[in-house]
């Protein structure tokens, strides 16, 4: 028979003690077994009772409800793996870095869970660059000690400081991450609000612009760099872990595996783009990934941007071009081109038309068709 109660463990600190935070629906069966739990007591701030935390008692937990009540254990045991079909990352670059006087790196504890996790490399460096910044501002104090006051401390002085939202959701979630993953104690940052997310429209460039751009490239290598993230969508990650296996010239379609949110997905092979790759193929010979170093390794991060951003410059372009603003002009240059949109979303790998809709307020498209009121 299946059970109909359930109690919700989750983790509390409570007057600097680590305690377990009992949630329950009301229900007297369940009340009069919390109330025989040794050292129980009742959290008016959090509205749960809790017990301090300690392997006896919750064995004697597991053992108290056995049988009566499911013991929802999901928020409380999180050492389960978040990417699973991440690769395993070497965090090395940080442990080896030299000391720096009057500067506290992150602590060691922090880069383990990192590891653990499987966070991908652009999140992992990112948190260790917003966690660092933290604890340096509060460099004399134990990151243990501070409260949720230094916090919002810390957070305005980023926002006075001039930070984007999502520079300062970052922090959030870098903070976050230590107290709640790495020290178990979520409830540091219950009430801690988050700045409201920033709805910038995509900067988009012309079909004549991404000419220019693919024209002004020094070779054939970084040519087919930029002719693939623009003509099939593809994200700078994306590129980078492209396998030479992953061109499908059968039936002209890039294979992309474990994209954000570990998803496979498929985007369009440009006819002309092919006749370059093949080119490339010849000429480089790539053995595993598609764009490899000269060691044979991934194609780094850091290349990918100075390609993009010597080209453009070459180009006469002078706005500052990413490798994201060409996943975007694709996006906008089909939805131009009348191409439905929930097509462009199953090529961009957006899991919803929402995220997808942003490019109908750029399209010229739809603009076009206005009169022109001054005519």
């Amino acid at each position: 028979m299946e059970l109909q109660k359930s109690i919700t463990l989750k983790h509390l600190l409570i007057h600097q003690q680590k305690c377990v935070g009992l949630q329950f629906s009301t229900n007297k069966i369940i009340q009069a077994l919390v109330d025989t739990l040794p050292n129980v007591a009742w959290s008016q701030e959090f509205g749960m009772f809790y017990i301090p935390n300690n392997k006896s008692n919750l064995d004697l937990i597991f053992k108290t409800f056995q049988g009566i009540a499911w013991v929802n254990g999901n928020f409380f045991f999180s050492d389960k793996i978040i990417n699973a079909d991440n690769p395993e990352l070497n965090l090395e670059r940080y442990r080896k870095r030299k000391p720096k006087l009057g500067f506290k790196p992150c602590p060691e504890e922090y880069l383990l869970k990192l590891e653990l996790k499987r966070y991908s490399d652009n999140t992992v460096r990112n948190y260790v660059s917003c966690f660092e910044t933290f604890i340096n501002y509060y460099y004399t104090e134990d990151p243990m000690m501070l409260n949720e006051i230094d916090i919002r401390k810390y957070l305005q002085k980023l926002i006075q400081e001039g930070k984007s939202n999502s520079y300062v959701n970052m922090a959030v979630n870098a903070i976050k991450f230590f107290y709640e993953i790495v020290h178990g104690m979520p409830n540091r940052l219950y009430s801690i609000e988050r700045p409201r997310k920033e709805k910038q429209l995509p900067e988009v460039l012309s079909k004549e612009e991404i000419v220019k751009i693919i024209n002004a490239t020094n070779n054939m290598k970084h040519k087919c760099i930029v002719g693939l993230l623009y003509s099939s969508g593809l994200r700078r990650g994306e590129l980078l872990n492209l396998h030479v296996t992953d061109i499908d010239s059968k039936r002209m379609v890039v294979i992309i595996k474990n994209a954000k949110g570990n998803k496979d997905r498929i985007s369009v092979l440009s006819p002309s783009l092919l006749k370059d790759l093949q080119h490339y193929y010849k000429e480089y010979r790539p053995k595993k990934y598609l764009f490899e170093g000269q060691s044979g390794a991934k194609y780094s991060v850091t290349s990918v941007l100075n390609i993009i951003s010597a080209a453009a410059k070459k180009a006469g372009i002078f706005k500052k071009v990413s490798p994201h603003m060409l996943r975007h002009s694709f996006a906008t240059h089909l939805l131009e081109n009348g191409t439905d949109l929930r097509h462009i979303q199953l090529l961009l790998g957006h899991s919803s038309t929402k995220t997808t809709e942003i490019y109908t307020h750029v399209a010229n498209r739809s603009f076009m068709e206005i009169k022109d009121l001054l005519s």
